[in-house]
């Protein structure tokens, strides 16, 4: 009987989910492109929204239900033991369920809008959300931010597929899923916006923020509805700005802008400690876990996401973030209150990186605005212990938030606005600015890349903010090397030279051995003075005329390829491979190729 409920209602939610399917494809058969596309952001807007709520929930009840066991049950920093079991649980459904891989961090949206043509996996619809709540919510040391970012990504992308809309609006409906996912999460659609534009989306036109505007309001409307305030990140005090703390906030910006760098650095060099045990992914789980959970014990806050303590900090109490630690017994002194929140703040990076090298799953959202937050508490903590008088601690730590974003994902528009939308006014907007911009400009000085895409963008994967590397990375050199030519072997002659180009609209003539090895090239520049000379022509020896050639091997960038035009001032490049001749290139074949995609890759 209990099989046959399940059957039933597996049959009734694939029925339902068909008949959907049918009016949506009615709906666009008689609706405009323009209107479609603004059904579908509604839709991808809503789906992210439901993504945000289940993993916020389920994150967010974990923590509960920990923070009860170990009220309960007395004995000390049980909840140590959980990101252990929560690490092993995502690296066993991974083996099991997805293939033994899941695709980490949002540089993977990147790397589809660069080179898969939007296009993303139906797994990434479901795996982020399974994977990050295991991991997450049972205490790993991370965000959810970025799975929910991948997720919304993944419903943008499939969302285009499945109905057979453009390449231009798939992208579109991919950067809508993120902007809504983001908005969720926060209950900030200007940031949701901003997020995707700054992060994801490389050229956008101002035409293509209505969609995503609507997505990312879309968002916020659907976890207002279904989901409670306090699992949010929320500060609900009045906040002002003081002109006479205007050099405090100057070095916070400063500070920001390092430990950005600081955390980006250590971050990837922890990881890089755990890679070593890639074959023993059990092993590697379990060395990386028990690793964590020694931090967690040291360190309670650096459970979870964090945002629990967060709120603390920016609280009236911020001396209770040492209950359930090792110092509760010092919660009146000061001192002791400033060097653990600075520890946690250095340690935090440890914690994600081992809770990311692992192999558990989420993203360095959360970490970010946790140590931002965590950094701006302890300055403020700090001068004022000294005597500094009228020091608004609350606000320095709402506003190192905005500075560690800006910074570690070079995006301080997100930064600046995020912090606004969830203070509920814009009473710190000015500070906002100068630590944000502080922070960026110093981040960016350091580390060319942010964070996420550091990897891959050295590599020339995907995009990055040079406009011009973007639209090459999308070009497939291999497409454009040439084989219709003639060429001569080093044997042959002059005269045979002056035939090919009489008889040809050749401009050049690669020169090869026997074996095929390029050896050199003739230019009919070169040929021009003896052509119409016979006893030149006769007697004026091949190697007198042969060149050293522009070469590029045959796996070689497109980057590459055309900073080597560039360089020597050439309208033509021979192709190596094995030090054989294989082809050549074009530079008026290459122009052609960026123009073109010049102009489909702008999103309007």
């Amino acid at each position: 009987m209990k099989i046959w409920n399940k059957k039933r209602i597996a049959f009734y939610f694939k029925q339902t989910f068909r008949y959907a399917e049918g009016i949506l494809f009615f709906l666009k058969s008689i609706l405009s492109d323009r209107q479609f596309l603004y059904l579908s952001c509604v839709l991808v807007g809503a789906s992210s929204a439901i993504a945000v709520t289940i993993l916020k929930s389920f994150a967010h009840a974990v923590f509960k239900f920990a923070t009860y066991i170990d009220n309960i049950s007395h004995l000390p920093y049980t909840n140590s033991i959980l990101p252990i079991i929560g690490i092993l649980l995502t690296v066993f459904v991974i083996r099991k369920f997805l293939n033994g891989s899941i695709e980490k961090g949002t540089y993977q949206i990147m790397i589809a809008v660069a080179k898969r043509s939007g296009v993303m996996p139906k797994k990434q619809m479901y795996s982020q959300i399974v994977t990050s709540s295991l991991t997450v919510g049972m205490g790993g040391s991370l965000g959810l931010e970025s799975p929910i970012a991948i997720t919304g990504a993944a419903f943008g992308s499939n969302f285009a597929q499945n109905y057979k809309l453009s390449y231009k609006d798939r992208i579109l409906l991919l950067g809508c899923g993120v902007a809504a996912g983001i908005s969720a999460a926060f209950n900030a659609p200007i940031a949701g916006v901003l997020f995707a534009i700054e992060i994801v989306l490389a050229d956008i036109t101002v035409s293509a923020f209505i969609p995503i505007m609507i997505a990312s309001a879309t968002g916020t409307i659907v976890t207002d509805l279904i989901i409670k305030e306090d699992i949010l990140l929320s500060f609900k005090k009045q906040l002002v700005f003081d002109t006479f703390n205007t050099g405090y906030y100057v070095i916070l910006g400063i500070l920001a802008g390092l430990f950005c760098v600081y955390h980006a650095r250590m971050f990837r060099k922890t990881e890089a400690y755990l890679s070593k045990f890639t074959n023993h992914v059990y092993k590697k789980a379990i060395i990386g876990a028990t690793m964590l959970a020694v931090l967690i014990f040291l360190f309670p806050t650096l459970f979870g996401e964090g945002y629990e303590s967060i709120k603390i900090l920016a609280g009236d109490h911020p001396e209770t973030i040492l209950n359930n630690t090792l110092l509760r017994n010092f919660a009146t002194n000061d001192w002791v209150l400033l060097l653990f929140v600075a520890g946690a703040a250095l340690v935090k990076t440890f914690a994600a990186g081992l809770t990311m090298g692992s192999g558990g799953n989420g993203g360095n959202f959360a970490p970010s605005l946790f140590v931002g937050s965590y950094l701006g508490f302890s300055l403020a903590k700090f001068f004022s212990l000294l005597g500094a008088k009228d020091i608004p601690i609350h606000n320095f730590t709402v506003v190192g938030m905005a500075g560690v974003i800006s910074g570690l994902f070079h995006a301080p528009l997100t930064g600046i606005f995020l912090i606004a939308e969830i203070t509920g006014g814009y009473g710190l907007m000015v500070p906002l600015l100068i630590v944000s911009s502080i922070s960026f400009a110093i981040a960016k000085h350091m580390e060319k890349y942010s964070m996420d895409i550091k990897s891959i963008a050295e590599t020339g994967m995907v995009f990055t903010s040079d406009k011009d590397a973007n639209i090459l990375s999308t070009i497939n050199v291999h497409d454009f090397i040439r084989n219709d030519i003639h060429l001569l072997k080093s044997t042959q002659t002059t005269q045979d030279a002056v035939a090919i180009f009489t008889q040809t609209q050749q401009e050049f003539i690669p020169i090869i051995d026997e074996e095929h090895n390029l050896l050199g090239v003739i230019n009919l520049n070169h040929v021009r003075p003896i052509v119409f000379s016979t006893f030149q022509t006769k007697f004026t020896p091949i190697s007198d005329l042969i060149e050293q050639p522009i070469t590029v091997a045959h796996n070689d960038s497109t980057k590459h390829i055309v900073n080597k035009f560039d360089l020597k001032k050439a309208d033509f490049v021979l192709v190596q491979k094995d030090n054989k001749y294989f082809g050549y290139i074009l530079k008026a074949d290459i122009l052609e190729a960026y123009r073109n995609n010049l102009k489909s890759l702008s999103i309007n």
